[in-house]
C-alpha cells in the first residue's frame, strides 16, 4: 500500500472543514425553520464526530438518542456512549430496542441478515418518530468510504435528512474526531454497526479502511482506471476490482426510486 495516497487523504485542514460542517447545520436549521437536530449515538466513530460537532454551538438544540439492543450490543459501546454524553452535554435518551426486535420477530421467518437490517430499521424509525415530535431534523452518520460502497442499511442508517460527513472518507473521519477531542479509545476502535454478534465491518468487507480509501480516494477522486489505480496504491488488483464492484452493485442504494419512462 502506497503511504503517500495515505497522506494525501489525511493531510487537509480540519479546522476549516468542521466550520463549514457547523455554517451547514445552522442553515439547513434556519431554512427548514427546524427547532434542533437529532441523531443515534452509537459509541462508534461516525456518531461520536456528530456529536462532537453539534455541542460546540448546538448543544442545547440536539438529541442523541443511545438504541443497543441488548442481545447482541456489547456493553462497551453503549458505556462509551454514555460517556460521550457525559463529556458533551449534549440531551439524551437511552432505548433498548430488543424487546422491538423480539415482537417483530414473532411475526417475521427467520432470517439473521434481514433481522440485522431491520434493527439499523427500528433505530431509524426511533430517530424519525422524536423528529416529527420535536421539529428536528435527522442527522445521518454515513461517511464517504461506507456510502461509496453500500456500507450501510438502505431506509436504515442511510436514511437522515443530513448528511454532513459525507464527504469525508473514514481516515479522514478519525482525523476529524482527533481534531473534535473524540476520546481516543472511540477512534481507535474497529467500526460495526453491530447489526449481529461480533459484527465488525473491516472482517465483513475482507479489506482494510486504510485499502479501502486508498482505492476510492483514486477512483473518484483521482479519476483513475481500475489497472492505474492498482498500480498507484499499490494494492492488487482484485481488491481494487472489488471495491468498484461494491460501488456498481450498491448503486440502488445511493439513487431515488426507480419510476417507469413515460413522456
Amino acid at each position: 500500500m502506497n503511504p503517500e495516497i495515505i497522506d494525501e487523504i489525511e493531510n487537509q485542514d480540519y479546522e476549516e472543514i468542521t466550520n463549514l460542517f457547523e455554517k451547514f447545520l445552522k442553515e439547513q436549521m434556519e431554512k427548514n425553520n427546524a427547532e434542533g437536530l437529532i441523531l443515534g449515538l452509537s459509541g462508534g466513530i461516525d456518531s461520536a464526530v456528530l456529536a462532537y460537532l453539534c455541542k460546540r454551538n448546538l448543544k442545547d438544540k440536539t438529541l442523541a438518542i443511545i438504541m443497543p439492543d441488548t442481545e447482541i450490543t456489547p456493553n462497551y459501546e453503549t458505556e462509551d456512549a454514555l460517556k460521550m454524553i457525559s463529556l458533551t452535554g449534549l440531551q439524551y435518551k437511552l432505548i433498548d430496542i430488543k424487546p422491538i426486535v423480539k415482537e417483530y420477530s414473532m411475526y417475521l421467518e427467520p432470517n439473521d441478515w434481514a433481522k440485522g437490517n431491520l434493527r439499523a430499521r427500528i433505530r431509524t424509525n426511533i430517530l424519525y418518530y422524536y423528529a416529527n415530535a420535536k421539529n428536528y431534523l435527522v442527522l445521518g452518520s454515513s461517511d464517504k468510504s461506507e456510502h461509496l460502497i453500500g456500507y450501510f442499511t438502505k431506509f436504515g442508517d442511510g436514511a437522515a435528512d443530513l448528511v454532513p460527513i459525507i464527504s469525508l472518507y473514514k481516515l479522514q473521519v478519525r482525523k476529524i474526531a482527533e481534531y473534535l477531542g473524540v476520546p481516543k479509545n472511540v477512534i481507535e476502535k474497529k467500526s460495526s454497526a453491530h447489526l449481529w454478534k461480533e459484527h465488525e465491518a473491516e472482517k465483513e468487507i475482507g479489506i482494510s479502511y486504510e485499502e479501502i480509501d486508498s482505492i476510492l480516494y483514486c477512483l473518484f477522486d483521482k479519476k483513475l482506471s481500475v489497472e492505474d489505480t492498482s498500480t498507484k496504491t499499490q494494492i492488487e488488483k482484485s481488491t481494487v476490482e472489488k471495491v468498484y464492484s461494491l460501488y456498481l452493485k450498491s448503486e440502488h442504494k445511493r439513487s431515488p426510486a426507480v419510476k417507469p419512462g413515460r413522456e
